[in-house]
């Protein structure tokens, strides 16, 4: 029986890897801009980028399953972030659950979706890292976001707006806006995956 750890990451599998990062970054921004600017609607832009990202995981998966593809994902998703000036917890987020990530999927050999979706759940809430340090230290996080270059009118906004309930819809509403995507992802690339080897 042929494994997929049988050789590492090959010159082809690190462009297959850095095309669909591209293609990753596009769908997250899509799916957040229209809560991103908003200091209300803010907290939902991991639910909007989770929504749209999980056929794009999943084909990268079927496409290079090996080891380390996730956690590149999530490397090149942690410099973008950090380098356009979002709070650094949320480019920490996306490295530690890339790495996550990575080793859920592994777990299935890369060739299970339903273990390849849990991944991409798991990923996907590297999202709300900003926000979960927004909750925890909402001092420490504006001064952070201030020297970013972040109005003071938009945290302010945030700060009277930010409940524990939001809180609450945030992770509850990336799971599940994640865990559809995933389900969509399954279905529209059926054939794909069947190629792939990737089973149940």
């Amino acid at each position: 029986m042929q494994t997929i750890q049988k050789k590492g990451l090959t010159v082809k599998d690190l462009v297959t890897i850095g095309i669909f990062s591209a293609l990753f970054l596009v769908f997250a921004l899509v799916g957040g801009i229209f809560f991103a600017p908003n200091p209300v609607l803010t907290f939902y832009m991991p639910v909007g980028s989770a929504l749209l990202c999980g056929p794009v995981y999943l084909l990268m998966l079927a496409k290079v399953q090996k080891r380390w593809a996730a956690t590149i994902l999530g490397a090149i998703m942690c410099i973008i972030w950090f380098v356009t000036g979002m709070h650094w917890a949320m480019a920490l987020g996306y490295l530690i659950m890339g790495i996550v990530a990575d080793l859920v999927a592994g777990a299935g050999r890369y060739r299970s979706k339903k273990i390849n979706s849990l991944s991409y759940i798991l990923l996907s809430l590297g999202g709300t890292a900003s926000y979960l340090v927004f909750f925890a230290d909402p001092d420490g996080w504006a001064k952070t976001m201030l020297g970013n270059g972040t109005e003071q009118s938009y945290i302010d906004t945030m700060r009277n707006t930010g409940t524990t309930w939001i809180l609450v819809i945030m992770l509850a509403g990336t799971i599940l806006a994640a865990a559809v995507s995933a389900f969509i992802g399954c279905k529209m690339m059926k054939k794909q995956f069947e190629k792939a080897g990737i089973t149940k």
